[in-house]
């Protein structure tokens, strides 16, 4: 074989080479290609779990399904409060408390009316109103507190049972329990609204001027 010839094996060779590794290359790069297109991140990926609308759907607001319990709860705390002249959230009982003494710990009282057979002291930032006689004794602790402007008449009968006498005042339809032979428990509610606008604990032997001889 003359030169001519072995220049033009090598060149055929090198050629041939060149083209082969080439394919190989652009097969390497076309399959990497698809493998990125058909695998997303996993950040753009949504379990239906992590579906915040799917959750709201399903699973309805907690406090939703604890209104009945809670609400039999507080009529239950209310009750018992009652039995001992007071109302909760005020240490203050009716037939036992004098309201000079309420008003040497918490000030004069936002305004006083005359209602009855009493003077009614208005404490509006406590939620809390005395009726005390001319002796000064307490006979009617009330309470406006805003946890009370939810119940409702049904649920106050689930859990006390129907009252010993209904009245009314006005709008408000009075709704009254005889807790023991010293207290009354009543619930006001108007029928506007349908629930409840204040409670009173009441003791009726002591809404009289004890001072009148």
């Amino acid at each position: 074989m003359n030169k001519t010839q072995i220049r033009c094996s090598l060149a055929c060779f090198i050629v041939a080479a060149a083209i082969t590794m080439g394919g190989c290359a652009n097969n390497n790069g076309s399959s990497n290609g698809s493998n990125v297109s058909e695998s997303p991140p996993a950040s753009a990926t949504v379990s239906p779990g992590n579906n915040p609308s799917s959750d709201a759907t399903a699973t309805p607001p907690a406090q939703e399904t604890s209104k009945p319990d809670e609400s039999k709860a507080l009529l239950e705390t209310i009750e018992a409060a009652a039995k001992e002249g007071k109302v909760p959230g005020c240490n203050y009982a009716a037939h036992i408390a004098l309201y000079d003494d309420i008003e040497k710990e918490w000030g004069k009282a936002d305004k006083n009316d005359t209602a009855g057979k009493g003077i009614y002291a208005v404490y509006e930032n406590k939620g809390i109103t005395f009726g005390y006689n001319k002796g000064m004794l307490v006979f009617d602790v009330r309470s406006y507190a805003p946890e009370l402007k939810l119940l409702t008449l049904k649920q106050i009968e689930g859990a006390l049972g129907q009252a010993d006498e209904k009245t009314t005042s006005g709008d408000d339809q009075i709704y009254t329990y005889n807790v023991n032979k010293q207290y009354q428990l009543k619930f006001a509610i108007p029928e506007s609204t349908g629930k409840v606008d204040h409670i009173s604990v009441y003791s009726p032997e002591d809404a009289k001027n004890l001072m009148a001889g």
